[in-house]
């Protein structure tokens, strides 16, 4: 059986909307795209460390997974490439990045399908609204958080549409230089 860990990137007050690019994700008037790009070099090499080190797959929203893929190029060296991708979708027809498989139907049912099979931890990279459908119907084994000294003030949220999670348990934390801090919590 494996694991499924959450891995993103969190505003002070909990945002996860477009971390990297101005035009990422606009929904709902965003307009502070790209919050974390004066922290990024640093805390990348906190996040390959502490969370790409040993194997994993991904398990990907399909906005998430096309906005991957858009700037994925076959020739770069990046382990993304490489990854088994599991892509949660019932829209696209094709997926063009190597070694992508879609997941169609009922989430959780394909998920709890997904944890039950032997292999390396699945790990959610972005993917706001299928976070929240994880937590939600508790699938969520770890979450690792990078929280960014910066407040929005209003954007997607990590916890937007959660339960009670009951009690974490806090495995490791860090910083970086420039004050992002890591949290990497057991949910169960």
């Amino acid at each position: 059986m494996r694991k499924l860990a959450v891995l993103t990137f969190l505003s002070l007050d909990g945002v996860m909307q477009a971390v990297r690019l101005p035009e990422e994700d606009t929904s709902n008037g965003f307009e502070h795209g790209g919050w974390a790009t004066r922290y990024w070099d640093e805390v990348m090499v906190q996040v390959k460390e502490e969370a790409m080190s040993k194997p994993y797959d991904l398990l990907l929203g399909r906005k998430t997974y096309e906005l991957f893929a858009a700037n994925a190029k076959e020739s770069d060296p990046s382990p993304l490439n490489d990854l088994t991708k599991y892509v949660v979708t019932n829209t696209l027809d094709r997926l063009e990045w190597r070694n992508s498989i879609p997941v169609p139907g009922d989430l959780v049912r394909e998920v709890t399908r997904l944890k039950s099979q032997d292999g390396p931890l699945l790990q959610v990279h972005g993917s706001w609204q299928l976070i929240n459908t994880l937590l939600v119907n508790d699938l969520v084994d770890e979450l690792r958080l990078w929280i960014f000294p910066v407040v929005l003030g209003g954007g997607k949220r990590l916890f937007q549409h959660c339960k009670f999670l009951g009690d974490l348990s806090l495995l490791r934390t860090g910083s970086t230089a420039n004050g992002v801090i890591m949290a990497i919590y057991k949910c169960r």
